[in-house]
């Protein structure tokens, strides 16, 4: 009986310090990679006004990403966008335009853009923030991005591919 006593804290011994070791490589693996930049918690999204052009207004949402965040890949326009004013959401549907197939790098030092176009059609509705989903090349990233600033919106917004630079 004390033999298999023995034994028996032998191998309890042995599994728990594989069971502890396998624990701690895993932690530290998953360490070693920084989250993606595309994240919606990751980055930082801010709106502008940007120059008109014949017929619209244009809005800049430019995304930045703070050092210790991994790089990743965008494309096409955000999709799932939505419109509200001091918090009550705003009734205007975007659609988008441009091409959809461009993939762009977006991470620390690597920020990106993309448009929000608005017709000038005199009825527009002020706006302060801007919610929509990233795309990446082959899907929609999970979660919900926002972006603040002062803008207006109306029938017709479309809304641009993501593009490189600030």
């Amino acid at each position: 009986m004390r033999t298999n006593w023995k034994f028996a804290v032998t191998v309890a011994a042995t599994v728990l310090t594989g069971v502890a070791g396998a624990g701690v490589a895993q932690a530290s693996s998953a360490g070693s990679a920084a989250p993606s930049a595309c994240r919606p918690a990751n980055h930082i999204a801010k709106i502008t006004a940007g120059p008109a052009s014949a017929g619209h207004r244009h809005y800049r949402v430019t995304l930045t990403a703070p050092r210790g965040y991994e790089s990743c890949k965008l494309a096409g326009s955000p999709t799932d966008v939505r419109f509200s004013n001091r918090g009550s959401e705003i009734g205007v549907t975007a659609g988008h335009y441009g091409s959809q197939a461009t993939v762009v790098t977006f991470g620390p030092g690597q920020p990106v853009h993309f448009d929000i176009q608005v017709p000038n059609t005199g009825r527009t509705t002020a706006a302060t923030e801007a919610s929509f989903t990233l795309r990446a090349p082959d899907g929609e990233i999970p979660g919900t991005s926002v972006a603040e600033g002062e803008f207006t919106v109306a029938t017709g917004t479309l809304i641009g591919p993501v593009q490189r630079g600030a």
